[in-house]
């Protein structure tokens, strides 16, 4: 079937060729003819079907319905048509739709699936390719069996739907359609052009290549004159990108991305370098600019470095902590090793990530100061990429011994601040309370700590810097392919010689002290500095004037400041804002650091004492085995003998040091004359008092035991203990001798008599001893063979008051020498504690350590709550029993001393009382003169003995007084010649006033057998002689020779009378009495 048009077969016009489209295609069916008429044949198609009545076969209102009876008398639908169309139609078409996809979902495509599906089923021959329209017609035509032409109808109405089918389409698409024609023209139109441009090129080549082929002289001036233009335009090029690096430099430069500058300088010297640039004289500043960046970046580069090593730099105060009380060891804390694999130290976890085989690269999203080590790796790599790394490390040997010193200053200068000297100073006024707390405060251990541990906080800070920098360097060595050499490489073992030189001269510097005034020295210039009143030397140290205290406000020196500024800024740029960081940064009292400041010496906080060695050595030790952590594995540094320097220098100066400073305050405390005078303090030390020098001594001693604690055993300073001990020992014998000596006698070579019988040890002495150390049981009789001994010398010898202790200073100071020697022996015993000693240590030599001072760690230190002892070996702990054996001796001494001189000044008082007169006129009621002078002497005795000795010897030197002073009574009252009842009156109120007295000293005390003696005497001879008769004598408590004595006694006043008669009839009675008394004894 064909419904062709005019033009269709033609030259392509669309279907319109030249006139007007009709508005819609509906249109061009408008004057079709009527059904039933025929269609003139035309070239390429085939006119209407007419059928054979001549009526047309086509529908009336040219539709063709498949849903049931055509209501235009079409044929009626086939049976299985119907079936299949009385099912769900929308179903049927919704299927259509989705097998058939490509015609769209409008009314007309809806149609057109319907005919295509009625063609498929019923006229499927017709859509092949094979089909022939000629054939169609005939079959057609042909009504019989073998024919078609009973489907004609059903023929012309499917072509009639797929018209009216195909025209609904295109009503509902005719928009495209008349888009897609208007860009067909469009592009009809671009191709048309393409193919005219196309000609022209072609032409246009054939033109050129034919020029090609032509000589022309010309042409060769021009690629020249075009070459040389070219060249100058790259110079040009290379100007402008020369004189805008300069910026880019100083830019890298404050922002402190040095890798990145240096590769922006080394871009611009190789710039200005270029031959091409050299004789451009506009360019002369620039290259000496760049020149001078290229040494100045270099400066730049070193004073960072240095600032980062020795924590000048803001960003590294994370590095190091101050010393707090709270916190004990701020080298805090020892590092638990199995932490090191782990990354728990900022260094540790630099070296685990650090990768140096690959050149580093700038970061500049982030501030490159933020972490330390990478810092110095970046500076390292930038120092590395202008070639002056061997310079770099030269440099900063040069300079680490100022850069040590200046941070040993600083601290110095901040702990200084910290603690002002008057509150050091303010504890120990004077020259004694000082030497004899040892120079040694609660102020300066604390100064003293805050010092040392914020030191070597920062030492070690600055070891791990330089293993930073030693690492770094070894990997940019390998990696450059470098000779590795000591000059490189070498810089921590030099670092660890400086580091053991200042730690050798601070502990120097607070140990040793030179002559006597050694530890007054630095608190007298204290003291001096603060009298208002005196005029004081300046201190050469210190500046009068300094830069940084002008007034910063001024408008001349802003207008200066600003045009340096301009200038730095112009020549060195990046230096300005780093200056301007460090003014700001710097404190007032920093120091310029200086080789001849260093050769002075840094300021002493504290005054130098051997005894500060328990404050130096934690920190020092602490820090060395923090120390063995950062020392590099590849370095020339043995982490074993890390510590041999300080055991060298404790061994052979601390120890030597120690000795001639114990030795020379022992030897101040000998001979200080305050040195035998009781303590003023003795209540907090002592149950009675003691002498001043001993308090001090063992003070001295206890701190020498806690210095002992802090080091290893050493038994060369044990017995150094037992030396000073010694020495002591001779000073209080010497004293007790002084006291002992009689006055009159050259070099003390002469002792009193009681001192003399001590040193003798005569039977008198060794009685005495017998008491003091025996039983009660045993001590009445010893007590009376005293009495007879002393009454019995007493007799025997003329008493010289010389030989008497008279005075009560005396007496104070032998009970104050037994009290100290007591209480001394009982401290110092409880300060012993014997240890094994080591059998290999002796075979070992004098010149190996087999103990290393060092072997004793921080954390085993003695804690100041622990009990003080003095540890000794058993080789050494015999000389120090010695020398307790002695003080107790000497003690003993003293107290046998004095309870003898007591008793034999009672004896010789005694004496002076029964010299009489008593032989008086009148009765007295006043007791003898010598009665009342041994009585206050009594009681000023009584007075020292209870103040200065305990109960025991208290009890020892009063016990027996009383039988003594009756004993002698009885025993020489042969010795008084005359008495009548006036002289026996006064003897009894002698005796009654002594007894009273006595009461106060020895309890209970009754002069009994003396009182009675004189109380026969007042009832005469011949009651005596009849009491005598009666009782045998045993009612008068007396002896034989005291009867006899008694009678004497009382016939002497007649006996010595100047009548003859008198005396003979007296001699003559007195002869009978006695003989009566003596027969009575015997017969009893």
């Amino acid at each position: 079937m064909s419904y062709g048009r005019d033009g269709l077969n033609g030259s392509y016009t669309n279907g319109y060729g030249n006139q007007q489209l009709p508005a819609r295609y509906e249109e061009a069916y408008q004057n079709e003819q009527p059904p039933g008429a025929r269609r003139a044949r035309r070239a390429g198609g085939y006119g209407g079907f007419v059928n054979e009545e001549g009526g047309n076969s086509a529908p009336q209102n040219g539709n063709l319905n498949f849903a049931g009876q055509d209501p235009y008398n079409a044929p009626p639908v086939p049976t299985w048509r119907r079936e299949i169309r009385n099912r769900d139609e929308s179903d049927d078409r919704r299927r259509v739709a989705a097998r058939n996809p490509e015609f769209g979902d409008g009314p007309g495509a809806r149609q057109i699936e319907g005919v295509v599906q009625h063609i498929r089923e019923k006229w499927d021959f017709l859509s092949k390719d094979e089909c022939i329209p000629v054939h169609v017609a005939l079959l057609l035509e042909d009504k019989s069996s073998l024919g078609r032409g009973n489907d004609y109808e059903d023929f012309q109405r499917t072509s009639d739907a797929l018209h009216r089918g195909l025209k609904q389409i295109v009503n509902e698409n005719h928009q495209g359609f008349n888009s897609s024609i208007g860009t067909f023209h469009k592009i009809q139109a671009s191709i048309q052009t393409s193919q005219e441009r196309v000609r022209t090129l072609k032409s246009a080549l054939s033109d050129a290549k034919l020029n090609l082929t032509v000589a022309k002289p010309e042409m060769k001036g021009l690629s020249t004159t075009s070459q040389n233009f070219d060249e100058m335009l790259q110079t040009f090029a290379q100007i402008e990108k020369v004189q805008a690096l300069p910026e880019q430099l100083d830019a890298q430069i404050s922002d402190k991305h040095f890798i990145t500058a240096v590769e922006v300088l080394q871009d611009a010297l190789r710039l200005i370098r270029n031959p091409n640039l050299e004789d451009l004289g506009a360019l002369a500043d620039l290259r000496s600019y760049l020149g001078s960046q290229e040494s100045s970046l270099t400066d730049i580069l070193l004073e960072e470095l240095h600032d980062h090593l020795y924590l000048k730099s803001p960003y590294c105060q994370s590095r190091w902590k101050t010393y707090t009380p709270s916190s004990g060891d701020l080298l805090n804390s020892d590092i638990d090793m199995s932490n090191v694999a782990t990354g728990t130290r900022p260094l540790y976890r630099f070296l685990t990530g650090l990768t140096v085989s690959i050149p580093m690269v700038d970061d500049a999203s982030r501030n490159p100061e933020e972490d330390n080590f990478e810092y110095i790796h970046m500076i390292l790599e930038a120092l590395n990429k202008m070639g002056g790394l061997d310079v770099a490390v030269e440099r900063m040997a040069q300079r680490l011994p100022i850069e040590l010193f200046a941070v040993v200053e600083k601290t110095n200068q901040e702990v200084d601040h910290r603690h002002p000297a008057h509150l050091r100073t303010g504890q120990a006024s004077d020259r004694t309370s000082c030497l004899f707390h040892l120079g040694k405060t609660e102020a300066n251990d604390l100064v003293l700590n805050d010092l040392l541990y914020t030191l070597y906080s920062k030492f070690e800070a600055i070891a791990e810097g330089h293993r930073a920098v030693h690492e770094v360097i070894t990997g940019i060595i390998e990696r450059e392919g470098i000779r590795k050499s000591s000059a490189l490489t070498g810089g921590f073992k030099e670092l660890w010689k400086l580091l053991q030189s200042e730690m050798r001269s601070l502990l120097h510097d607070y140990l040793a002290t030179d002559g006597n005034n050694a530890l007054y020295s630095k608190r007298d210039s204290l003291n001096l500095s603060m009298n208002i009143f005196q005029k004081n030397p300046r201190d050469k140290q210190k500046r009068v004037f300094k830069l940084g205290e002008m007034d910063k406000k001024s408008t001349i020196l802003n207008q200066e400041q600003e045009e340096l500024d301009k200038i730095l800024l112009a020549s060195v740029p990046g230096l300005v804002n780093k200056s301007h960081n460090r003014s700001t940064t710097n404190s007032s009292s920093d120091r310029r650091v200086t080789y001849e400041s260093r050769a002075v010496g840094h300021q002493l906080l504290v005054e130098p004492n051997v005894f500060n060695i328990s404050v130096l050595l934690p920190p020092s030790l602490s820090f060395l085995q923090h120390l063995k952590d950062t020392v590099p594995p590849d370095s020339d540094i043995a982490v074993s003998t890390l510590t041999a320097f300080l055991d060298d220098f404790l061994v052979n100066i601390f120890h030597p040091q120690l000795d001639d400073t114990i030795t020379e305050l022992c030897t101040q405390i000998f001979i200080d004359t305050s040195s035998f005078q009781q303590d003023p303090q003795w209540a907090e030390r002592s149950r009675m008092p003691i002498f001043v020098g001993a308090s001090r001594l063992l003070q001295l001693v206890k701190a020498f035991c806690r210095l002992l604690d802090n080091i290893p055993q050493d038994q060369a300073l044990s017995q150094l203990v037992v030396s000073q001990l010694e020495g002591y020992h001779k000073a209080c014998a010497s004293w007790y001798r002084s006291m002992v000596s009689r006055p009159d006698s050259e070099d003390n070579n002469r002792l009193k008599l009681a001192a003399t019988k001590v040193r003798e040890g005569s039977a008198l002495a060794a009685v005495v001893k017998s008491i003091w150390d025996g039983d009660n049981s045993d001590r009445d009789r010893l007590m009376q063979e005293e009495v007879k001994m002393v009454i019995a010398q007493t007799k025997e010898s003329n008493f010289d008051p010389l030989d008497i202790i008279a005075d009560r200073r005396s007496g104070t100071a032998l009970c104050l020498l037994y009290s100290t020697m007591q209480w001394l022996t009982n401290q110092l015993e409880e300060l012993r504690v014997v240890t094994k000693s080591d059998k290999g240590e002796k075979g070992a030599g004098q010149n190996s350590k087999a103990t290393r001072w060092t072997m004793v760690s921080a954390a085993n230190m003695r804690d100041d709550d622990q009990p003080i002892k003095l540890s000794m070996t058993e080789e050494a702990v015999a000389p120090f029993d010695n020398i307790l054996a002695l003080f107790r001796e000497l003690a003993v001494t003293a107290l046998l001393t004095l309870h003898m001189d007591i008793r034999y000044g009672i004896s010789f008082m005694m004496g002076q009382v029964l010299e009489g007169p008593f032989v008086l006129s009148q009765p007295i009621n006043e007791p003898d003169p010598s009665i009342l002078r041994l009585n206050a002497d009594l009681l000023a005795f009584d007075d020292t003995m209870t103040s200065h000795l305990a109960e025991k010897e208290y009890g020892f030197m009063t016990a027996g007084l009383g039988l003594l002073l009756d004993s002698f009574l009885m025993m020489n009252t042969a010795n008084i010649k005359v008495m009548n009842l006036n002289g026996c009156g006064r003897m009894q109120l002698n005796i009654l006033v002594l007894q009273q007295n006595l009461k106060s000293v020895e309890s209970d005390v009754m002069l009994r057998k003396s009182a009675q003696f004189f109380e026969y005497f007042q009832q005469g001879s011949k009651a005596v002689v009849e009491k005598a008769k009666s009782n045998k004598g045993s009612d008068l408590d007396l002896n034989e020779d005291e009867m006899k004595t008694l009678i004497e006694l009382c016939y002497s006043e007649a006996l010595n009378s100047a009548q003859r008669d008198i005396s003979a009839q007296a001699k003559r009675a007195m002869q009978e009495d006695l003989l009566v008394i003596t027969e009575s004894m015997w017969s009893s």
